[in-house]
């Protein structure tokens, strides 16, 4: 399709693009386009809208992607339709996005590639693939199964070649959420196109289960080292492993610091972060930009230096502001800021294994940009944090590696203290459990805007999106408030929000006993909970009634399917229920995969007999790993199996269920 339109019309479009994708989440969603013929003075309704995202949306997944952007375009262009269209997207005013994320959680979920220009920035550079190459080669250096491919020239193409055979992502998916896959599960040696693509599925339904948004990714387009796929999932992996201690609640395990923080310790000194008037819970529900923001501010404001606003345009060099601080004295905010949050985090010697370091301020005053931004990255090294960004990167305000960088500093010199003798609800802080974490990263891979970072006391703009996922019609025109909120009757339109999510809930048949809008709108846990259960089981139900012409599924379904393709395989394992203790072995998981792809399973890893909590472990980490590797995305933890948790096993074995039954 693209060969059929000119190059310098393609560039438009792609630049088109990029304005309609006002929440920057590298597609165009069925509300999206509704308000855009409204702006194009060319109202459709609803049910049109809808009409037109079916026909053209190839992949059934109710988003349109640039691909598609491009097919509508061109079927539009010669009509009426396409002439408002084309008047819409260039209006210098846009269309506001149903998510209102801020510009530093929306970036790098944009799916194309190309260098910058003067007149058209593009979401992934040269700059940023560098970025990638060197922290690839610092955090791989080491391993053993990396040594054909590394280090990575990043002046060159080997970044999207070295993806090839799925190691390096695999291993990069473990770096940002250890244990994520069972090393065990790997390809390491001898691969052929068949264990490649083990490797590369077992890669994309890993990252998917972290968070990632990887729809209309394949493993042939990872194989082919499609550039803007790579980079898209890459900084997805990457910002979740850098983001992972940048909240408030803890996680279960705490592992030991660099800098001798404690997760516990750091996350209870955030609360260090709290301004006048604010909770715990206040804090809790901001995403970790915007912790990472006021983390940044709170140093440069100890300082006596002038707060930021962004990790891009107020670190860009040239921007000129009159200072609060000094009479009549002008700042510019660019590198010099990071020159003061350097020596505001940097070691005092207090602590026994952490030795004093002393930033240098001489190149503070270095008129030249360049030169000024080399300066503080000399001293950056000297804390081993001078990853991600070059001089050029900090002058020009890259956003994404800025971002990264900062983020960097955080995870290793938070320089934070609890606060004491202030009242302050520690209990609050009890942590994100297993299943919210599931969620929550089901959420996130399905592509849900605003980045789901915690589960409640929101708008249930994100619950509303989940329910189109689910078939469920959704009254974006007439039921939906959607923000920016006014600044009266805030409340109210958030609730209204959520009332109608309870609503939609019940016309699904969802078991909604006991549960209002309000619940949603005050943040209650168990019942939130038990909202997005319903609409997760829906979801994989689904996907077996899609697979199965529209059969319905459900639980006696499923357990009697898992039973009779163990015993058509010789399998001895069976199960009762998804509560039958007998699954804590993870035997009848392993048993199903190795009777929907023969031979994939090394029996000489799973221990059968007289298992230990620990070998029952082992086994679950080995299942779900190879459950992903020949193709099902699952998204629950080896725990779950371990601990039998009948909601998380119920849907490993439907999505095995949905794997088998592709394959038949």
């Amino acid at each position: 399709m693209a060969g059929k339109i000119p190059k310098e019309e393609m560039e438009d479009l792609r630049e088109a693009f990029g304005k309609v994708d006002l929440d920057s989440n590298g597609y165009i969603s069925a509300f999206e386009l509704h308000d855009l013929f409204k702006e194009a003075n060319l109202p459709l309704p609803g049910f049109r809208v809808r009409e037109i995202i079916q026909r053209l949306d190839r992949n059934n997944d109710n988003m349109i992607s640039f691909e598609e952007f491009v097919s509508i375009f061109q079927e539009l262009k010669n009509g009426e339709i396409a002439k408002s269209f084309r008047k819409a997207i260039n209006r210098k005013e846009g269309i506001l996005a149903i998510g209102g994320t801020s510009e530093q959680s929306s970036e790098g979920t944009q799916h194309s590639f190309s260098g910058t220009t003067k007149t058209t920035p593009r979401p992934w550079s040269k700059e940023e693939r560098f970025a990638f190459v060197n922290w690839i080669n610092s955090a791989l250096e080491k391993d053993p199964d990396c040594q054909h491919l590394l280090p990575m020239d990043p002046n060159t193409e080997a970044l999207f070649r070295a993806m090839g055979d799925g190691v390096v992502l695999c291993k990069m998916v473990n770096l940002s959420v250890p244990d994520t896959i069972d090393e065990r599960t790997i390809n390491k040696k001898k691969l052929t196109p068949f264990t490649t693509q083990e490797n590369l599925n077992l890669a994309l339904n890993s990252a998917s289960a972290i968070g990632c948004h990887v729809v209309n990714i394949g493993a042939l387009d990872l194989k082919e080292g499609k550039p803007h796929l790579v980079l898209g999932l890459l900084w997805q992996i990457i910002k979740i492993g850098l983001f992972a201690d940048i909240e408030l609640s803890r996680n279960e395990g705490t592992a030991q610091l660099g800098n001798s923080y404690s997760q516990y310790t750091k996350n209870e000194a955030l609360a260090a972060l709290l301004r006048d008037g604010e909770t715990l819970e206040d804090l809790m529900k901001l995403s970790p930009e915007e912790l990472l923001l006021r983390w940044a501010n709170f140093h440069l404001e100890n300082a006596g230096w002038q707060k930021i606003n962004n990790f891009s345009t107020d670190i860009k060099a040239g921007r000129e502001t009159h200072c609060c601080y000094y009479q009549g004295s002008e700042r510019r905010k660019d590198s010099r800021a990071y020159f003061h949050l350097l020596n505001q985090i940097s070691p005092k010697g207090t602590e026994e294994d952490q030795p004093r370091i002393d930033i240098s301020m001489a190149g503070f005053s270095e008129k030249d940009d360049q030169k000024r931004a080399e300066a503080m990255l000399q001293q950056a090294d000297r804390l081993g944090c001078r990853q991600f960004v070059t001089p050029s990167d900090v002058v020009s305000g890259n956003p994404k590696l800025n971002l990264a960088f900062v983020a960097n500093l955080f995870n290793k010199y938070p320089a934070l203290t609890k606060p004491e003798g202030e009242d302050i609800d520690w209990g609050l802080l009890e942590g994100e459990t297993r299943e919210e974490r599931t969620f929550r990263n089901w959420m996130n891979s399905l592509g849900v805007n605003p980045h789901v970072n915690h589960l409640y006391g929101y708008d249930a703009m994100v619950i509303l999106q989940l329910y189109e996922k689910i078939k469920v019609q959704v009254d974006w025109s007439n039921k939906v408030n959607k923000p920016p909120y006014p600044k009266i009757g805030t409340k109210m339109k958030k609730l209204e929000n959520c009332n109608y999510a309870v609503d939609l809930g019940k016309s699904a048949n969802f078991s909604l006993v006991g549960i209002g809008g309000q619940d949603l709108n005050d943040g209650n846990p168990t019942l939130t909970l038990a909202v997005v259960w319903q609409l997760m089981r829906r979801y994989t139900l689904n996907v077996l009634e899609d697979l199965g012409d529209g059969q319905k599924a459900n639980d006696d379904i499923i357990v009697t399917w898992v039973n009779q393709t163990l015993a058509e395989a010789g399998k001895t394992s069976k199960i009762s229920s998804f509560k039958d203790k007998e699954i804590s072995s993870s035997m009848a998981v392993v048993d199903l995969i190795d009777a929907i792809q023969p031979g994939s399973i090394n029996y000489d890893l799973v221990k059968t007999t007289n298992l230990s909590d620990d070998e029952k472990l082992e086994n679950a980490k080995y299942a779900v790993s190879m459950a992903r590797k020949i193709g099902a995305r699952v998204y629950a933890l080896p725990e779950d199996l371990k601990e039998v948790k009948p909601k998380m096993v119920m849907t490993v074995f439907a999505c095995l269920m949905g794997r088998g039954m592709k394959r038949a």
